[in-house]
């Protein structure tokens, strides 16, 4: 599997507070987009697998709606992530 538990502990660490933080924001923001970046490319080579594109939509929507709801929340954590992990200019 792409995603093994080695790898879930590094993004942790890395946007988290801890390995262990797997609930904050910031965690799952960049866990979705470690998983849709791999789902991207998964897309780009086989175009007709049409379950992949709406989990891949799906997920897209719930890292939205997390950003949305960080913005709301703590516009400095927001912008921090979106910094760290470049999702916008």
């Amino acid at each position: 599997m792409y995603l093994d538990s080695a790898k879930k502990q590094e993004i942790f660490g890395q946007y988290g507070k801890s390995n262990t933080d797997t609930g904050s924001a910031e965690s799952q923001i960049a866990l979705f987009s470690y998983r849709i970046s791999h789902l991207t490319e998964h897309m780009k080579q086989n175009r007709k697998d049409y379950s992949t594109e709406r989990a891949l939509t799906m997920m897209v929507g719930k890292r939205r709606a997390l950003l949305n709801y960080l913005k709301d929340r703590d516009i400095e954590r927001y912008r921090a992530i979106v910094k760290a992990l470049g999702l916008r200019k």
